[in-house]
């Protein structure tokens, strides 16, 4: 490490954001253009570089943190450009997207502030775009085997990725017009600008992979004919069956779900729309659901100027600091955090109160209340066995609820998992050995569709994976790293 006492001297300063009264009227990313690098070598200096580095095993990646963080300290970009793609295709997703389990694991942070891992890792990223140090990397030689890839979220973009420079040729099969999955519709351009996805997909083009977009496998291309066309195939086609809220008025106008809603503000971004069919300019909005999915709807909602918005947590207001009786350091803990969402919903006064959070938490939905549309919803408060407390019931006014309740495993609706007849697992999601392959020989499963909803990290680490398991399975061998095995499972208590 550069600086031995950095830890001592040197307090936690992350990536500002822009104010909120400025953010709100633009789709734009909501930190400070240029504030990080200034920061950023100071911040990197705080690595204790331990003996044993917990971050290390908090990431699923594996990325080389301490690593990288001294040859930022030291202004060694390209040298910190170079380990951080060792272990990372897309580190300018994770570096954006990923709640940062690694800063979790931090030895750092056991009676400290942790090192801000993900600030360093977006500013190594940006920086190696900037200086030229991520210039496509094609194969010297072609294997003669082919692989198709559906899917084109994060895990599939990465074993495309990995399969394609490894020598083989590579399709991506995309039944949207666009490439990125969620990257693409369901990520709001204020966490990542589209332009980091369009970039890197650029550098996959040069480097030898194929594109098929607007292709829903199962329907456009029948499942026999592309086994017949390829030597391997890797479905990587997320969980997108979305879990239901079977309450009484499901079935009123202006009730959707998260994903029905989001794409679209992304497609207004994208100048596909002038103007979202579900915006919620004027409305008063009720999210179902706690988790990021909820918080990017939150935003969505603010910069559409919605007249209120209400975020519903059926779990009780987590504490400021970790439990350590039970989540003890290094998982990563359930705590109050509040997202760039919800301090632009509070500042605004567009929470259910002035000044306040615009989560209710320990919220569960009794019924929706209305005639042809939705215009209220009932909910009473729950306790830790989410258990009615009585007397607490309360009625809010809503035009547009959204339900961001996760997802439940792939969807069926393509006909692609009965076409295979691949085998399914007790929670709904494709079955597969510790080779990441299915019931169906040469057909591979992984990311979301395989081991359920999960952090972005987890789907690069599976495509990844998968892509060194396919290699094996065409080869013999695999010089491709494997950073996960697929019954992994995240640092938790």
């Amino acid at each position: 490490m550069a600086d031995p006492k950095g830890f001592l001297t040197t307090s936690r300063e992350e990536w500002p954001r822009r104010p909120v009264e400025e953010r709100v009227r633009d789709w734009n990313e909501v930190y400070v253009p240029g504030a990080l690098l200034p920061i950023i070598n100071k911040q990197a200096d705080r690595c204790m570089d331990c003996g044993i580095p917990f971050c290390h095993d908090a990431c699923p990646l594996g990325n080389l943190i301490p690593d990288w963080n001294d040859l930022v300290s030291r202004d060694d970009w390209r040298a910190a450009s170079e380990r951080l793609h060792a272990t990372n295709n897309f580190p300018e997703f994770t570096g954006r997207l990923c709640p940062a389990p690694c800063e979790a694991g931090c030895v750092l942070a056991i009676n400290q502030p942790a090192v801000t891992i993900k600030n360093v890792e977006v500013a190594i990223a940006d920086r190696a775009w900037e200086l030229g140090f991520a210039p496509p990397r094609p194969p010297d030689r072609l294997s003669g085997r082919t692989v198709a890839v559906v899917g084109s979220g994060p895990t599939g973009l990465a074993a495309a990725q990995q399969l394609t420079r490894a020598g083989h040729t590579v399709a991506v099969y995309e039944r949207a017009d666009r490439i990125g999955g969620l990257l693409r519709y369901g990520i709001p351009a204020f966490k990542m600008e589209k332009r980091h996805l369009d970039r890197r997909l650029e550098q996959m083009r040069a480097e030898g992979t194929k594109f098929r977009t607007s292709t829903e496998v199962g329907r456009d291309i029948g499942a026999a004919e592309l086994r017949a066309r390829y030597d391997a195939v890797i479905l990587a086609v997320g969980a997108t069956a979305w879990r239901e809220l079977p309450v009484p008025g499901r079935e009123l106008a202006g009730i959707h779900q998260a994903m029905e809603y989001l794409p679209l503000a992304d497609r207004v971004c994208e100048g596909d729309l002038e103007r979202s069919p579900l915006s919620a300019e004027g409305k008063h909005v009720v999210i179902v659901g706690g988790g990021d999915t909820g918080a990017d709807c939150l935003g969505t909602a603010v910069r559409e100027r919605a007249a209120s918005v209400t975020q519903l947590d059926i779990y009780p207001l987590p504490a400021a600091e970790r439990d350590e009786d039970v989540e003890p350091w290094p998982t990563y803990p359930k705590i109050y955090r509040l997202s760039a969402a919800h301090e632009e919903a509070r500042d605004l006064g567009t929470a259910p109160a002035a000044d306040a959070d615009a989560r209710l938490f320990a919220a569960s939905t009794l019924r929706f209340l209305g005639e042809e549309r939705v215009r209220g919803l009932n909910l009473m408060e729950v306790d830790a066995q989410r258990r009615p407390v009585p007397g607490t019931g309360r009625t809010l006014p809503a035009d547009l609820v959204l339900l961001a309740l996760g997802f439940s495993g792939p969807s069926h609706d393509d006909g692609l998992i009965d076409q295979l007849g691949l085998a399914l697992d007790t929670r709904g999601t494709i079955a597969r050995d510790g080779e990441f392959a299915t019931n169906v020989p040469g057909i591979f499963a992984a990311g979301d569709a395989a081991r359920g909803q999960s952090l972005i990290v987890w789907a690069i680490a599976e495509g990844r994976a998968v892509a060194a398991a396919v290699d094996r399975h065409l080869m013999g061998s695999s010089r491709l790293p494997a950073p996960i095995r697929p019954h992994d499972q995240p640092l938790r208590a």
